[in-house]
This record gives C-alpha cells, structure tokens and sequence, in this order.
C-alpha cells in the first residue's frame, strides 16, 4: 500500500481598501446638481402655468366685457 502525502501550505488573503471616497463625494456632488436642477425647472414650470392661467383669466375677462357691451346695445337698440 501506498503512503499518501499530503501537503499543506498556508494561505494568506490580504484585502487592501484603498481610496473610494472620492468617487462617493463626486457621486453626491452630481446628485445634488441634478437635484438642483430639476427643483429649477418645476419651479419655472409652476410659474409658466400661473402665467397661463392669468392670461387665460383676462382673455375671459375681456370677453365678457364685451358681451357686456354687446347686450347694453341691442337694449339700446330695442328701445
């Protein structure tokens, strides 16, 4: 019979950390960018509907004077 050999090394596992912080700041630098920039743009977008809104509130506005003014002469004119 054979004598088996058996032959054991120590293995060594050496885990290094190295940097990664900087790439977490630049990453929370460009989150709050795009933050930034889409708070601008509903804000503009918020204003661009208020701006609507008023224009469409004068147009009915004048539209309505105008009947107004329509109705008070066919009085006259009935009269």
């Amino acid at each position: 019979m054979a004598d088996d050999r058996v032959t054991e090394t120590p293995h060594t596992t050496v885990i290094e950390k190295s940097g990664g912080g900087g790439a977490g700041i630049f990453i929370g630098i460009i989150l709050l960018i795009a933050v930034a920039i889409g708070g601008f743009y509903l804000m503009n977008q918020s204003k661009n509907d208020n701006l609507k809104t008023d224009a469409v509130t004068s147009a009915a506005k004048d539209v309505g004077d105008s009947a107004k003014k329509a109705g008070d002469a066919a009085e006259k004119a009935a009269e």
